[in-house]
């Protein structure tokens, strides 16, 4: 990461107060997206346990997808870079200067191989799905952001999160992913919306669309709420008529508290000036919505002995 990292006696803008070297490091470190990155490696290696897989594997699955996510991340701020060099979103590594264009392009594709030689653990048709993790996250960098089918990617992608984990682990799926994966594709369209609100003041400064914008920020936070309340009462339902353990059914229902809150959040915040409180709403949807997954797999895999006891 050295060569990430400009001289810190490097000429500041006038008014501009110079960086400390951990400030530096930590604006660094935001090329690759860390919080959403690690979020999907984290839920991964959930996955991954629950389907059976031993530690070894999960957390070389998790890694894969982290790689892969910070790849995404990285090619995301290259493209940015401009329209973040004009003031629109400072705190950005590049437009700070303190990450280069040529060592962003480095993480990148030092991120997607590592990505996919370590989905080669999960064989062959692992790699395969991991190409088109990144395909689908490149696509959102270079085509969808910033337009109104900005949730698209999310709506496709986020449902591939526990088949990566479970798929990688056992070589096959079994029936239940079904109907998990119709929900997946619910709740990646409301974690898509909430993450575009949190951007949507400054998209509009940059001139730029999402479906924020164009629903408007509070009907965006309404619909979030109606999507996750949708995945929830599927997730509970499925969970107690497919005969679950008592105790899976309810752990299910505690599991969708923390999206269903998020989204409450959300709905306050939209009334509210400034991102911050927007996205600490869009990140309880986020783990909120890693952790439901997790507890709905292994509570269907309970009902049908998929899962180790």
């Amino acid at each position: 990461m050295a060569d990430a990292l400009r001289d810190a006696h490097a000429p500041h803008a006038v008014g501009e107060r110079p960086r400390s070297t951990r400030s530096r490091v930590v604006v660094a470190l935001r090329l690759v997206h860390p919080f959403p990155s690690l979020l999907d490696g984290v839920v991964v290696v959930m996955v991954a346990t629950v389907a059976g897989g031993d530690v070894g594997t999960a957390l070389a699955l998790g890694a894969s997808m982290t790689l892969l996510q910070f790849a995404i991340g990285a090619v995301n701020d290259l493209i940015d870079a401009p329209a973040d060099a004009a003031g629109h979103k400072p705190g950005k590594p590049i437009a700070e200067g303190i990450v280069t264009r040529d060592a962003a392009r480095v993480v990148a594709a030092a991120c997607a191989a590592g990505g996919l030689l370590l989905s080669l653990v999960g064989g062959p048709g692992l790699a395969v799905l991991a190409l088109a993790v990144l395909g689908i996250g490149l696509a959102y960098d270079r085509w969808a952001k910033g337009t109104t089918l900005s949730w698209l990617p999310f709506a496709v992608g986020i449902p591939l999160l526990p088949v990566f984990g479970w798929y990688g682990a056992a070589g096959t799926l079994p029936g239940l992913f079904v109907v998990l994966v119709p929900a997946a594709a619910n709740a990646g369209s409301a974690l898509a919306i909430a993450n575009a609100t949190v951007d949507a003041e400054r998209d509009a400064e940059a001139g730029q669309r999402s479906i924020a914008l164009a629903l408007g920020p509070g009907r965006a936070a309404w619909l979030v709420l109606v999507l996750h309340g949708v995945v929830a009462v599927l997730a509970v339902a499925t969970a107690a008529l497919l005969g679950s353990p008592a105790g899976w059914v309810v752990a299910v229902l505690l599991a969708t508290l923390a999206p269903l809150g998020g989204a409450v959040l959300g709905i306050v915040a939209s009334g509210r000036d400034g991102p911050n409180l927007k996205e600490l709403a869009w990140e309880i949807q986020a783990v909120g919505t890693g952790l439901l997954a997790v507890a709905w797999l292994a509570a269907l895999g309970a009902s049908s002995g998929t899962t180790p006891a």
